[in-house]
């Protein structure tokens, strides 16, 4: 941009437009997808497992094991340091995504000038390739399992409003269902109890719902972006493999070239010598 200064307006004009050629927009749109994917994600998971604890030791009366037990909070912390390192790694990868796709741009080749197709760049494509359509199979795995406390508290949802339209029906939701407590324990909240009445006219039932909706929503939003990543870095194989051939082909007709400018100076000088 400093040489855009002693340009004027023409040549600044022309410099920005050729800068802004250069940006791979696929890439751009799938890594802002992503980040926004990863954030809702991580985000609203993280606030919806913080109230699935408040519901479980406020209306069901949970509490936690002592000692090395596992038990549903055990597990509920573990999903929360789960996300912050999905929350880290894909930061750092949609980076790496970006920086690949300004390399592999073919706007970049004219902007820098004619480049080398190594085979070190060919791995290093095939390496994204592979290990995006692996991180693509597991926020698909991801969007399965956040599935699950969506239809657990759908249930639950269900079961606030069925009992306020069908009198007299007891209606109860038990924990061991779900595989949250073991079958000895009985964990559970009926129509009939005080403590269902108050869940279901507490805000934090409908909060945790409709959170554990938009971390769903969000995983499937990484996952729309791992594919368009897979589209993006296909292409962007495409194109190394075409600018390799490419480049192969230039440089044997160059040499070509070389070798046929040699003969001919080469029999120039023989004739020149011959009359002389």
């Amino acid at each position: 941009m400093l040489k855009c200064v002693h340009r004027g307006k023409t040549g600044c004009f022309e410099c920005c437009i050729k800068c802004l050629g250069g940006i791979p927009y696929a890439s751009l749109i799938a890594t802002i997808l992503l980040y926004a994917g990863v954030a809702l994600f991580c985000g609203c998971g993280h606030e919806a497992l913080s109230g699935t604890v408040n519901i479980l030791q406020t209306y069901f009366e949970m509490t936690r094991s002592a000692g090395d037990v596992i038990d549903a909070f055990t597990l509920i912390d573990i999903f929360k340091y789960v996300i912050y390192g999905v929350a880290a790694a894909f930061f750092v990868y949609g980076i790496l995504l970006m920086v690949e796709g300004f390399f592999t741009t073919g706007a970049i080749k004219d902007l820098y000038g004619d480049f080398k197709i190594t085979t070190c760049g060919r791995c290093v494509s095939a390496w994204f390739i592979m290990l995006t359509y692996i991180f693509m199979l597991a926020w698909l795995g991801v969007t399965a399992f956040t599935s699950l406390p969506v239809y657990m508290y759908f249930n639950l949802w269900t079961i606030c409003r069925n009992a306020t339209v069908v009198d007299g029906a007891n209606l109860c939701l038990d924990l061991r269902q779900y595989g949250i407590v073991t079958v000895g324990e009985e964990k559970k909240v009926c129509t009939s109890s005080e403590s269902f009445i108050k869940l279901c006219d507490s805000n934090e039932l409908n909060m945790t719902f409709h959170l554990f909706i938009v971390a769903l929503a969000g995983a499937g939003a990484a996952v729309i972006a791992m594919v368009h990543y897979l589209m993006v870095l296909s292409a962007n194989w495409a194109y190394v493999k075409d600018a390799c051939r490419m480049q192969k082909y230039e440089d044997i007709k160059s040499k070509e070239e070389q070798e046929l400018h040699d003969i001919h100076s080469t029999r120039s000088k023989e004739r020149l010598n011959a009359y002389t």
